[in-house]
């Protein structure tokens, strides 16, 4: 399983919880993107500064992801994971909220100034969105590649959660997995 969407979304929140409930293993692409600006003594908005012209960066994290995605049993979360698992994932989730609501909740949970997130957030998605463009080919403001599409944003976290895990479980059954958790 793939979920995907923008900063401050939801997707980390609602992939840990699918994976958890539905008893698969959890990875985070941003989990892989840390550990690489780790080794190399960087920041992570360095790295990303990097990144813009150095593919060398994100090929290497995208390979990880799909050998990770290959393996099968797992719920994969990242800004981009869905484009890369496009061929293997059985289910694609993107959770995206307004651009006001994402920032709001950033700032809320790093106990940051809304203008700080502002500009970090709205940077870090350009260089995501031109980069996979220019590597890929592949405009990530398309989601033709998604099962299901959620607008966080209106409801409360229980809500949403209900809505993805049920459809997940509608999905998993149609396409012939049986997991005992989607019973419950």
């Amino acid at each position: 399983m793939a979920v995907s969407g923008p900063p401050g979304s939801g997707k980390t929140t609602y992939a840990r919880r699918l994976a958890e409930d539905l008893g698969l293993d959890y990875y985070s692409a941003g989990m892989i993107f840390r550990e690489v600006a780790r080794s190399r003594g960087v920041s992570v908005e360095e790295l990303n500064r990097v990144a813009a012209s150095d593919p060398s960066i994100d090929l290497e994290i995208d390979r990880r992801t799909l050998e990770l995605g290959c393996r099968g049993g797992v719920v994969l979360e990242g800004h981009l994971v869905a484009w890369v698992l496009a061929g293997v994932a059985d289910v694609k989730i993107y959770v995206t909220a307004p651009l006001e609501a994402r920032i709001r909740r950033i700032a809320s949970r790093e106990g940051r100034p809304l203008k700080e997130v502002y500009r970090e957030t709205v940077a870090r998605e350009y260089m995501h969105w031109r980069r996979f463009l220019d590597y890929y080919g592949v405009d990530v403001t398309n989601l033709q590649i998604f099962n299901l599409v959620v607008d966080t944003e209106p409801l409360d976290i229980e809500e949403a959660y209900f809505m993805i895990r049920t459809y997940t479980c509608r999905l998993l059954a149609r396409r012939g997995f049986r997991l005992g958790a989607c019973s419950r």
